[in-house]
């Protein structure tokens, strides 16, 4: 993992219930988002984030004001879960599985 005080921006964010490191080019897979390949998508949710004069600016939760904006790079899923459920002495078996879908975004600016 690279060191986080080489990056001249990065943000922090939250969608999904979970929280997110930005940085402008990197990839990231997220909860599943509604939207096509291609399309462009905002998140307003900033809990902080550092600007390229070397400012640091923390949320009270979020940064008021404060966007950040990515493209969908594909729609997909995550790994595979098995879910086996028994009950000993009495031939009872479930075998499950699930997949979590998720979406593959691409930072383009903070």
């Amino acid at each position: 993992m690279e060191n986080i005080k080489t990056f001249k921006q990065y943000a922090i964010f939250q969608t999904g219930g979970k929280q997110y490191q930005a940085i402008p080019g990197k990839t990231i897979a997220v909860e599943k988002l509604d939207g096509n390949d291609g399309d462009k998508i905002e998140f307003t949710e900033v809990l902080f984030r550092k600007t390229e004069d070397g400012k640091f600016e923390f949320g009270k939760p979020f940064i008021e004001g404060a966007k950040l904006t990515a493209s969908i790079v594909k729609q997909t899923k995550g790994p595979k879960v098995i879910v086996f459920r028994h009950k000993r002495r009495k031939k009872q078996r479930t075998k499950k599985g699930h997949r979590q879908p998720a979406t593959v975004i691409r930072i383009e600016s903070i």
